[in-house]
C-alpha cells in the first residue's frame, strides 16, 4: 500500500491530536472489564468513560472533601463519599449516563456504555 505525503501528514497529525487530547484527559477513555473512576480537586477523571454492558464502575474519593456521584437520570446515586470511600454501579443496558457530584453540580462526567457482555 502506498500513500502520498499529504495522506501520511494527516495521518500523522491526526495521531498526535488523538494523544495530545488523551493527555490532556480530553478524549473519552475507552475501559475493558470493571474499571475506576477517580475523584480529585473538585473532578471526575476520566471524565469520559466507554464501557460495555456488564462492567462495574466503582468512584474513589481522592479528594480532601466529601463528594458524591449522582445520574442525572436517577440511574444511581452515592451516598457522600469521605477521603478514600468508594461506590459502585454496574451498568446493565446501554445508553449515555450523565452524572455530577450533588454537593458541588459543576462536577459533571459521563459513561457511555456499549452493545452486551458477549461484544455483539
Amino acid at each position: 500500500m502506498h500513500f502520498d505525503a499529504g495522506t501520511w501528514r494527516r495521518v500523522l497529525g491526526a495521531a498526535l491530536l488523538g494523544a495530545a487530547l488523551a493527555a490532556a484527559g480530553l478524549a473519552p477513555v475507552v475501559a475493558a472489564g470493571d474499571t475506576t473512576v477517580k475523584i480529585d480537586n473538585f473532578a471526575f477523571a476520566p471524565e469520559q468513560l466507554t464501557v460495555k454492558v456488564g462492567t462495574t464502575v466503582t468512584w474513589i474519593n481522592e479528594d480532601d472533601i466529601p463528594h458524591t456521584v449522582v445520574a442525572s437520570g436517577r440511574g444511581f446515586k452515592s451516598k457522600a463519599l469521605d477521603t478514600d470511600d468508594k461506590f459502585s454501579f454496574t451498568f446493565t443496558a446501554p445508553g449515555s449516563y450523565e452524572y455530577f457530584c450533588s454537593l458541588h453540580p459543576h462536577m459533571k462526567a459521563m459513561v457511555t456504555v456499549e452493545g452486551n457482555q458477549t461484544g455483539e
